[in-house]
């Protein structure tokens, strides 16, 4: 037996963190904040635990929190006190992510990122206006009817161009589009760049899939689609090649970091774009991925600890400079 070849020589102690391929630090990751317009008190989200809204009184001692972990970036996903059908409080200048981010930026040293969408600000749920799809033998009923419905991309894009120069003039230090219209990346860069903006960057949910592990987010967010899913809006499951189309436009468009929602299920997404782009790769560590993980770990079938550790090393040994996760603070600290 030829024992020349003995791998195991280098998974001793103390040699083996030195050959050590992947590492994780701290500032590797987003950590999301929700602000919630509508209370005065923090509310816990039950359905991602140790998740909870704050009130905008209180985003910035939120985030001042994450701070102290070694996190030095956050997400601020906002919940308005009012909806409307084209989701107008998304870029009033009172808004919550508008006041939130002025309070952060003026009192932190955070690294503030904002989501551009709609979903959390229009009373039906979707990620944009609404347009009714013709039928030529007419609508028969209330179920029909909802099935003609669908987000009017081009409306939304005027949308979009208001709510990302609202957030850079509130001081955020980038954007990031996340409802998958056509064209959402050139638009907002245009209207930035117009504003004054051209130092703001965008990071574009540039492959976005039509997910069934955003379940606790729409509960944290309060942006569950009235009727309907997003499957017109957001990516099939099923496809690999259609992402690389759809980022390679956004490249084009002049996105400055490229996104993969959900991270676990779609690795070899996150590894297809770290072979065909130069720009940084992020990727986002669901609201499912993190419930499904404490589920199993209250059940006692996992060590959560080591279970969030191993996933987000195998987000980032997949190609992701970047990581917007539900376990930033808790993983932090034990780095």
């Amino acid at each position: 037996m030829d024992l020349t070849h003995r791998p195991r020589r280098l998974r001793r102690d103390r040699i083996r963190g030195l050959v050590s391929e992947t590492s994780l630090d701290p500032t590797d990751f987003v950590a999301p904040v929700f602000v919630d317009a509508t209370t005065d008190e923090r509310r816990p989200i039950e359905s991602m635990p140790g998740h909870e809204r704050v009130p905008v009184d209180e985003a910035v001692a939120r985030v001042e929190a994450v701070l102290e972990t070694g996190v030095e970036a956050v997400m601020l996903f906002g919940v308005p006190r009012s909806k409307d059908p084209e989701g107008s409080r998304a870029w009033a200048d009172d808004g919550v992510i508008q006041e939130a981010t002025r309070r952060i930026t003026a009192e932190t040293d955070a690294y503030v990122i904002t989501d551009v969408c709609l979903c959390e600000y229009t009373d039906h749920g979707h990620c944009g206006p609404l347009e009714e799809e013709l039928r030529g033998d007419g609508v028969a009923d209330e179920r029909a009817c909802a099935a003609t419905l669908t987000v009017d991309n081009d409306a939304t894009l005027d949308s979009l161009e208001r709510i990302a120069v609202s957030h850079a003039e509130a001081g955020a230090d980038m954007v990031a589009p996340s409802g998958m219209m056509d064209g959402m990346v050139g638009a907002i860069r245009a209207a930035l760049d117009r504003a004054g903006h051209e130092h703001v960057p965008i990071m574009s949910y540039a492959a976005k899939y039509e997910s069934a592990f955003y379940g606790p987010f729409r509960d944290a967010a309060d942006g569950a689609p009235a009727f309907g899913d997003r499957r017109h809006y957001q990516m099939d499951p099923a496809n690999a090649r259609e992402a690389l189309r759809e980022v390679r436009l956004d490249v084009e468009q002049g996105a400055d970091v490229l996104m993969v929602k959900p991270a676990l299920p779609y690795l070899d997404i996150v590894a297809s774009l770290r072979r065909e782009f130069d720009h940084p790769v992020a990727a986002y560590n669901v609201s499912g991925e993190y419930a499904m993980l404490h589920a199993a770990a209250e059940k006692g079938w996992l060590d959560l600890e080591e279970v969030a550790v191993e996933s987000l090393l195998s987000i980032k040994r997949a190609g992701a400079d970047l990581i917007l996760t539900y376990f930033a603070e808790d993983v932090a600290r034990r780095l």
